[in-house]
């Protein structure tokens, strides 16, 4: 696997020297910057050629090349410095822009990454929004889709079950069903009956009484059974037994 070089990408990465931090001003923090352990800084610009014949920063004007200056101060927390490639001393191309804020050394990022960082993170936001809407959707062929939320569950399962207590019948009640199907019994007998389970159904022969015929029903409607009264029973007197002396 090919090592990566950090002067590739050095948006994620920052650098302080805590020892010089409290004495940063205008006056000391491009020197501060250009330290040999800082990522950001390039050794082969023209500052480092005006500090090795100990020139001032006012012949980078008169020079071709990169170079380092120092584009806005705010004291003591803030300071942005750029590095730019200068073509003549009125023409200069900005490269890169680094801030300093309490010491801390950072790149600043161009449009170009600021836009792809948001993209890619509303991209993000988006993906899991569907991939957690999916985890929620259930499909079944009789039923078709609908959604099963978690906090749905929890109030389903938090609801105390209620069971409904059925009610016994009353003594009442029973006997009048056993008399009616009693009734119904009698008025619809059964036809069938299987001896044993599996058997086939035997027909059950039912008798029925002769009908009288009906000039003697005819007759006994028009001449009614006439009853004579009873006299009423009467006892006899006791027997008289015999006393044993």
């Amino acid at each position: 696997m090919a090592t990566v070089d950090l002067r590739d990408n050095l948006l994620g990465i920052s650098w302080v020297d805590s020892g010089l931090v409290p004495l940063l001003n205008p006056g000391n923090v491009l020197d501060y910057f250009s330290e040999r352990s800082n990522p950001f800084y390039d050794r082969t610009c023209n500052n480092e050629v005006v500090k090795m014949q100990r020139l001032t920063l006012d012949h980078l004007n008169q020079m071709v090349g990169v170079e380092y200056i120092l584009l806005h101060a705010q004291e003591p927390i803030l300071y942005i410095i750029r590095k730019q490639q200068r073509q003549s001393p009125t023409q200069v191309v900005p490269l890169a822009d680094y801030y300093i804020i309490l010491g801390v050394v950072y790149q600043a990022p161009d449009l170009g990454s600021v836009i792809g960082s948001r993209v890619l993170s509303a991209v993000h936001g988006i993906q899991s929004a569907f991939d957690e809407a999916m985890s929620y959707c259930r499909y079944h062929p009789s039923k078709g889709y609908w959604w099963q939320f978690k906090d749905h569950e929890e109030r389903e399962k938090s609801k105390p079950k209620s069971v409904k207590k059925e009610e016994p019948s009353s003594l009442f009640q029973r006997q009048r069903v056993d008399m009616l199907l009693l009734d119904l019994q009698q008025k619809f007998p059964h036809i069938y009956y299987q001896p044993k389970p599996g058997e086939k159904p035997v027909p059950v022969e039912v008798k029925k009484e002769p009908e009288p015929p009906a000039d003697t029903v005819k007759q006994e409607e028009r001449d009614p059974v006439k009853t004579t009264p009873q006299a009423p029973a009467t006892k006899g007197p006791p027997e008289k037994r015999a006393r044993l002396q």
